[in-house]
């Protein structure tokens, strides 16, 4: 950091109190009070930064200290790998900016975010998916996400901690990655802070950033989101752009958002939003975009609504899980929603049970692997047999507290080869199995406007032994079809947060939106992380 910059986040350290290591206590020449930066929204920032009372500088500098403090020390959440080193020079350009009466967004411009570790950066942060064997990567450019990012005026604060290859490599332990150890869940220590968008929920709920990218192929933002207390917005899959992310899944990976409220998650999604010819999925968008989200929160948007609850294989798995689902059902029938109840999923027990949609991820982890290690400059491995190799040879760090059976599976099953019969028939097969038997056809034959489910089981321990403790969750129908979902809290058992999702049709955005918001601001469950430790209560 340049001498001048220091001075600069020096004084804006000193000006907002930045000294405790968890909670930050404001000093007395501060504009702001104490602890009200918390659980502040875009718009409560952004309404500061206008009247003079918070600079992005200054903002950039609590998140940094927050940073140091709860995820470095204090609690040692492990949610953030690392930060920019020139965070605050962006802040201070974007301040400047602000001055001269140019604003990028009205709600983005000058707001730290950070972003899952498989989202690309052309800065001095690495993109590494956790691993170490990608130090050596450098991104010719921004992925796509993070480039709207840059110009709708955010501070890209650094890059969160995540499962180790978004999960491709193991599916043990949610969160663990080699660079970043155990990210921990803030509302108790010892408990899974679920995966793999893991650190980006964490951060958020934890008040380390104001708002995080994910990416989900199955449960990879809708999971987190639950087990945090945090809103998880995951889109159609084409809404936003892949371009430039380490890919797990072409026909189902998806840029989304993790926030502490569905505005929020509104706002950023509307930068994310849009066609982009590095990602040819996003064709199928036009038509389907819209300039801003934040126009479809409505609190009585519930009114009218026709909600289906699909009990078969989504209920049933945990009395807390269906508990808050069924106190969500109630505020949705007090909001003026017609609540169809149950409304089965035809293809339930068969999307749990299919081989065609492993099929589909041998083949696609395979060609998605291969053409990243590929195509990406550096020294790092070029394919994945050299992958594996590498993995193996560091096997005391990548893989300390598992085996990577699973990508060996990968590369012993499948060639890649995504015109291969084999593969084009199990795609046909998941397609027809999630969307037109499935998830269209409830839609259609009890005219709804979304699906509510409860999100997933409370945070389970975190065990390196035996590995994660899966009972249920929400993803896999909106995953397979590629459909859009967003997890919102819907309360806690015995303090750990549970959350509900609502899933609708492709390019429902719109709805999903306008519902989540309304149920949001009528349950209020959302409540701030008390970092107990494992000897506290469960």
């Amino acid at each position: 950091m340049s001498g001048s910059r220091y001075l600069v986040a020096r004084r804006a350290a000193l000006r907002l109190g930045l000294t405790a290591t968890l909670a930050p206590a404001l000093g007395p020449a501060a504009k702001v009070a104490p602890g009200w930066l918390d659980e502040a929204t875009l718009a409560d920032l952004q309404r500061l930064m206008a009247n003079g009372r918070l600079s992005s500088v200054e903002l950039t500098g609590w998140y940094l200290s927050r940073i140091e403090g709860a995820d470095r020390r204090g609690p040692r959440l492990c949610s953030v790998l690392e930060v920019d080193p020139d965070a605050l020079r962006q802040a201070e350009v974007l301040d400047e900016e602000r001055r001269r009466g140019w604003l990028r967004h009205p709600l983005l411009h000058g707001i730290p975010v950070l972003l899952k570790d498989v989202v690309e950066t052309a800065d001095r942060t690495h993109t590494t998916a956790g691993s170490l064997a990608l130090l050596g990567a450098r991104a010719r450019q921004d992925a796509t996400a993070a480039a709207r990012l840059r110009q709708a005026g955010a501070v890209l604060l650094g890059k969160a901690n995540l499962t180790v290859w978004a999960g491709s490599v193991t599916t043990r332990v949610n969160g663990w990655s080699p660079r970043g150890g155990q990210c921990r869940n803030p509302y108790k220590l010892d408990r899974s802070p679920g995966g793999s968008s893991s650190g980006s929920a964490v951060a958020v709920a934890a008040n380390l950033c104001a708002v995080a990218i994910g990416v989900e192929t199955n449960g990879s933002i809708l999971c987190p989101a639950a087990v945090n207390g945090v809103v998880g917005l995951k889109p159609t899959v084409g809404l936003t752009s892949r371009a430039g992310v380490i890919p797990s899944s072409p026909t189902q990976d998806s840029v989304g958002v993790l926030a502490r409220t569905v505005a929020d998650a509104a706002a950023v999604l509307g930068v994310l939003a849009g066609t982009d010819p590095r990602d040819p999925a996003t064709a199928a968008a036009r038509g389907g975009i819209a300039a801003d989200y934040t126009r479809f929160l409505d609190p009585r948007g519930l009114a009218g609504a026709r909600i289906g609850v699909p009990r078969r294989v989504y209920f049933g798995y945990s009395e807390h899980a269906d508990a808050a689902a069924e106190r969500a059902i109630r505020v949705l029938r007090s909001g003026g929603a017609t609540v169809v109840d149950p409304a089965d999923i035809p293809t339930a027990e068969e999307m749990a049970a299919a081989q065609a949609p492993g099929i589909v991820s041998l083949y696609e982890t395979k060609h998605s692997f291969e053409t990243y290690l590929r195509d990406t400059p550096g020294e790092h491995p070029r394919d994945l047999p050299e992958l594996i190799e590498f993995t193996r040879q560091h096997a005391d760090t990548e893989l300390k507290y598992f085996s990577q059976r699973p990508l060996e599976l990968v590369e012993a099953f499948s060639d890649g080869d995504l015109r291969a019969p084999r593969y084009v028939r199990a795609l046909a097969e998941t397609r027809e199995m999630a969307r037109n038997r499935g998830l269209d056809a409830v839609f259609a034959q009890h005219r709804l406007d979304a699906l509510l489910m409860p999100s997933w089981t409370p945070a389970w321990k975190t065990d390196f032994l035996n590995g994660d403790v899966y009972l249920g969750g929400s993803s896999t129908p909106s995953a397979l079809a590629g459909y859009p979902a967003v997890s919102v809290p819907s309360g806690d058992a015995l303090g750990l947060p549970l959350g509900i999702t609502l899933t609708g049709p492709a390019w429902s955005e719109p709805v999903l939106i306008r519902l989540a918001f309304a149920y949001e601001q009528a349950a209020r469950a959302r409540r701030t992380p008390g970092f107990a430790g494992p000897d506290v209560g469960l």
